[in-house]
């Protein structure tokens, strides 16, 4: 029996070349106790990128798993950041360590937005799936699902002294929820379009909504409650200049019911942007004193919120002009270029500093991030940028890449920039401006590059200096394909201008110099009928093939030019073709989707298969091997086998499509380019891929997404209202729930054995001395119990069959009696009996066993609520008896002495500074 061939993985090495996703927003963070403002977090694909923008460094990531990252939240506190992903998961990572322990699922698509409570203890998330969630964070679990809406919810706010949440969404809606019934109480229906943003200002007594439109749209808040305890209405708070109370619009938003018993909205007035497009988004500092808005385009407006003696004083000084003098003190253009007009905004983040210094990150639509900064105190404010960050990455789509020949460099061009990369630390080495690239190569040597337009002009670099040398008018349409040939003396070029042309290279003098620079020199034209999408040399250099707009590829001799062959048969055109390195073998791939391998000695089709989902972008065989890469706008590279005509791989990590890879000399690396504004680098490791294993690791994978699609568990006695339970079914929830039933089984057989060897002891007579005694099964149960995550317990309980709840309701009467994880084990008693409740209670075998759950349950709870509350007495009487001691301050004081510390220390570093 001959050797089966042996394929080696290929797996994720490193993700470069992104400086911010476009999906999620950027958000400023605090590193252990550093200077506020100095870090901003911003999503990368599927991991989170945390920049020193002085420095202009990454100094810290969050690792993420396959889904994009959608949004992200700093806590309170700012030691953890709530990460939101494409797949509608929620992980809570610590920025000590770059840990996440914490993860929630809840959510079916996308995870909008989310938001923490004042405290810290609680999250609030809004989806593409039209739903809210609150999650505890302290016990790791959800809470509730509130459903109303019918569109993506765009923003979600706890308020800061009262139980309630206001939600806005696409539907063009704004609701309030009572928290405490988990219930609407309010529906605001006075807007026409979506509501893409609000904030609270004004100590949330004021409410500012964003819409599709150039206004923003202000709502008195009034508490009613307040109002009755006080015997008198709330006076309005903080008038900007903008209000009118007199204008026809000041309308209340409707209600669903006509009893308002919480509070009351009524439209307070409205302020122009300058901006007609929509809202974008709109965010606010801590203080709510700031607001920072900005559309589809380059301006972001600033607005200052004004309070109540501020606005009487400018509305007595200047009331003509008060609607021409909008509260705008600054509009930040992050590009002043004249030239091209000015990249748009994606994202802001707003954050007040000391002494009415006011920091601004914005996230551009081109893959940068810029910082800015104005004093607020000022009468005209003008915002200095402070930091760039740009050179981790191209502005636009990276359409080419290439290996040096010595598998160190890898080179990437954009739309207008040229990088070459250090592979080892992804570092740029290079960064030059050149057109729009197409096409591209390392000359032998590697000591220049050339590069192929989309103007149809050939660009030639030199890399120890990073200027360009020359520019060559190749041809007169887009040159989409360059090769060099196998003597490594030139290249051949095809262009949409239907030319195949070679070129020689050629050392000749410069002028200014006097030194010798490389250039190329035309040698012949190859005159075709179609538009040349692909050309490549054989490696033998006998034959070149020629890819054509009208769906062939034609072979040719290359010294002669002579016609030898035409490869037909796929129903689109050819976007990318290889030759293998024995000359026998051409593979193709088309925009049919399809790939196809010939023989060269006859131009035979040897196999047709379907390779992507999408348009194949690029094919290339791996160095001295009949395996070959293939890259597609389904976002997946894929690995082929030649010879046995069989797919041996899929690369998955890119989330847009795949314009391009390179495979290094020795096949060891391969890098990739995507629309995701990604390059990802890709290694060769030394573990075997066995093909059965992995078709059959596929269809686990496809049974155990359809299985965790499958309908979610009715909880009896539920109704589908507003409320419904958080979590969702997964398949780590039914993998638990099976891990529970298989420690039941377990624990009943153990049991089993031990009654059969005790009957058996008894009956000869013997002492029960055996090693079933070592091992406990109902301890074995409760360890498993605990193993499940919190957030997971309630749906793995739910899928949990009935037969198996009996003996589990036993179980959990002997943790209780034994004192072992009693708020675990009231969690999960509590819950089954609420969604068996009815089978519970008709079963009369279950009676005795409910009495004693509920005798030993109150009784212990009430132990350890004592002990607990005992042992708080005491911490309290120590802290009492130390301060009164020694006068010292515990907790928050003595964080306020560090904070001031700091301050102090800062001031002489500052003064030093000043004087050096």
């Amino acid at each position: 029996m001959g050797l089966t061939k042996q394929y080696l993985r290929y797996v994720s090495s490193a993700v470069f070349g992104v400086i911010g996703s476009q999906k999620a927003n950027i958000a400023y963070v605090t590193l252990r106790g550093g200077e506020r403002g100095r870090y901003v977090a911003v999503a990368a694909c599927e991991h989170v990128f945390i920049w020193d923008v002085r420095k202009g460094e990454k100094v810290l990531i969050l690792q993420g798993q396959k889904h994009e990252v959608t949004f992200l939240c700093p806590s309170p506190d700012g030691i953890h950041i709530a990460v939101g992903y494409e797949d509608g998961a929620v992980r809570i990572f610590s920025l000590m360590n770059g840990e996440s322990n914490v993860s929630f699922n809840g959510h079916k698509s996308a995870v909008s937005v989310i938001h923490y409570d004042r405290l810290g203890a609680r999250l609030v998330t809004g989806s593409k799936d039209t739903e809210v969630i609150v999650w505890d964070i302290i016990n790791e679990c959800g809470l509730y699902r509130l459903r109303g809406h019918k569109d993506i919810i765009t923003q979600a706010l706890f308020l800061k002294d009262k139980n309630l949440l206001v939600t806005s969404s696409k539907d063009s809606f704004v609701k309030w929820w009572d928290l405490d019934t988990q219930h609407c109480f309010k529906t605001m229906v006075g807007h026409r379009s979506e509501v893409w943003s609000m904030v609270l200002l004004n100590q949330e007594y004021r409410l500012l909504t964003g819409s599709a439109d150039s206004e923003l749209r202000a709502w008195d808040i009034s508490y009613l409650q307040e109002e009755k305890a006080e015997g008198e209405p709330k006076v309005k708070k903080g008038k900007t200049l903008l209000e009118d109370d007199d204008d026809e619009d000041n309308e209340e938003g409707l209600d669903e019911s006509p009893e308002e018993r919480i509070l009351s909205c009524k439209k307070a007035g409205t302020i122009l942007r300058e901006a007609r497009d929509r809202v974008v988004s709109m965010t606010t500092d801590h203080k709510a004193r700031v607001i920072a808005c900005h559309g589809n385009d380059s301006i972001l407006e600033l607005f200052t919120v004004l309070s109540e003696e501020e606005v009487q004083r400018k509305m007595t000084k200047k009331l003509k002009k008060a609607k021409k003098k909008a509260p705008l003190f600054a509009s930040l253009s992050p590009n002043s270029s004249h030239t091209s007009p000015p990249p748009a905004l994606r994202w802001v983040e707003c954050l007040s500093c000391v002494g009415g210094e006011l920091k601004v990150a914005l996230l551009l639509q081109n893959n940068t991030v810029e910082t800015y900064s104005l004093k607020t105190s000022d009468k005209t404010p003008t915002a200095n940028k402070t930091a760039r960050l740009t050179l981790g990455g191209h502005r636009t789509d990276v359409r080419t890449l290439a290996f040096s020949s010595d598998n160190l460099a890898v080179l990437s061009a954009s739309g207008d920039t040229v990088k070459v990369w250090n592979r080892s630390t992804l570092q740029v080495i290079r960064t030059m401006a050149c057109d729009y690239a197409l096409c591209s190569l390392f000359v032998p040597g590697d000591r220049q590059i050339i590069l192929g337009t989309k103007s149809g002009k050939l660009q030639i670099f030199e890399l120890a200096s990073g200027s360009l040398l020359e520019t060559v008018d190749a041809h007169d349409g887009a040159l989409w394909s360059l090769c060099l040939a196998p003597d490594q003396r030139g290249i051949v070029t095809g262009s949409a201008d239907k030319t195949v042309k070679f070129w020689e290279f050629e050392l000749i003098k410069d002028q200014g110099t006097a030194q010798k620079r490389l250039t190329v020199k035309h040698t012949r034209t190859l005159q075709l009928e179609e538009d040349v999408l692909c050309v490549k040399f054989s490696p033998d250099h006998r034959l070149l093939a020629v890819s054509l707009l009208d769906c062939t590829v034609k072979i040719f001799y290359t010294d002669t030019l002579k016609f030898f062959l035409s490869l037909y048969g796929h129903k689109l055109p050819v976007l990318c073709l290889d030759i293998s390195h024995d000359n026998t073998i051409i593979a193709t791939g088309s925009a049919d989707r399809n790939l196809k391998i010939w023989g060269l000695d006859f131009g035979d089709c040897h196999r047709s298969m379907f390779a992507h989902d999408d348009s194949v972008m690029f094919l290339q065989f791996v160095p001295k091997t009949h395996l070959f890469f293939t890259a597609g706008k389904d976002k997946k590279i894929k690995q082929w086998d030649a010879d046995k005509f069989e797919h041996i791989q899929t690369l998955e990590g890119h989330h847009r499509e795949v314009w391009c890879l390179a495979i290094s000399p020795n096949g060891d690396h391969l890098v990739s380019a995507s629309h995701d504004k990604s390059l990802r680098l890709w290694e060769r490791t030394r573990e075997p891929i066995i093909l059965e294993e992995e078709r059959e690791m596929e269809r686990e994978a496809e049974f155990e997404e359809s299985m965790a699609k499958g309908d979610v568990p009715v909880v009896p006695g539920e109704t589908q209202g507003e409320a419904a339970p958080a979590s969702k079914k997964t398949v780590e929830t039914v993998k638990a729930a099976e891990r529970i039933m298989e420690a039941l089984e377990l624990y009943k057989e153990e049991n089993r054995k031990l009654e059969v060897h005790k009957y058996a002891c008894e009956n000869a007579g013997k002492e029960l001395t055996n090693s079933l005694m070592l091992f406990q099964p109902s301890r074995y149960v409760l360890d498993v119990i605990k193993k499940v995550r919190s957030s997971e317990l309630e749906v793995s309980l739910l899928v949990l069959p009935f037969p198996y709840v009996p003996e589990l309701l036993k179980l959990f009467n002997s943790y209780i009696q034994q004192g072992l994880e009693v708020e675990l084990v009231c969690r999960c008693l509590f819950f089954l009996l609420k969604i068996h409740f009815g089978q519970i209670s008709s079963n009369q075998m279950l009676l005795s066993v409910i009495d004693e759950l509920r005798t030993n349950t109150v009784s212990k709870v009430r132990e350890i609520r004592d002990v607990m509350g005992f042992n708080n007495a005491g911490l309290q009487f120590l802290q009492r008896e130390i301060e009164s001691k020694e006068d010292v301050m515990f907790f928050a004081d003595a964080t306020g002495q560090l904070k001031d510390k700091k301050k102090k220390r800062r001031k002489r570093e500052r003064a030093i500074l000043t004087i050096a």
